[in-house]
């Protein structure tokens, strides 16, 4: 079990969660491009998860996916900054954006998905898979994450 703190970039949001941390990839689709507004959006995939909102209220809307999925997306109020997101076909697994935890110096993504929507001059890494769309089954990420040498799982 992990606990990780993190919080908005303006600092009116402060959560903690605590979970298996299941997986960590980049997604290169255009989704995530536009909502991250860069090159790539990353997930942190943590699995049997308990969720506590340390300081202030996340607002939220539902996304429903090209797939006929619907997610449900956080983010702040005040700044806008997505913090973290619930499939709700998957309630086991939240996706936390990775990016707004307060200690980012272990996240190395062991996979990248959607890599035919990657920018084409983002060099992506030879040793770490990549998918050119969604997987149908993201058990080979899960993998991918469990094969990752310690350093990389925090």
């Amino acid at each position: 079990m992990q606990v990780l703190d993190g919080g908005c970039q303006c600092g009116q949001l402060r959560y903690r969660v605590s979970g298996r941390v299941a997986a960590l990839f980049a997604c290169h689709c255009r989704d995530c491009q536009r909502h991250s507004a860069s090159a790539f959006g990353m997930a942190l995939w943590l699995r049997d998860y308990q969720l506590t909102l340390l300081q202030g209220r996340s607002a939220q809307w539902a996304r429903h996916t090209p797939g006929g999925k619907v997610t449900d997306c956080h983010f702040c109020p005040q700044c806008g900054s997505r913090l973290f997101h619930h499939n709700r076909a998957t309630p086991q697994f939240l996706s936390i954006k990775p990016g707004s935890l307060d200690d980012t110096s272990w996240l190395r993504p062991a996979a990248h998905i959607w890599t035919d929507s990657a920018q084409p001059w983002l060099p992506l890494p030879v040793d770490v898979p990549g998918l050119p769309g969604n997987p149908d089954d993201f058990a080979a990420l899960l993998a991918a994450w469990q094969a990752a040498p310690d350093a990389c799982r925090g």
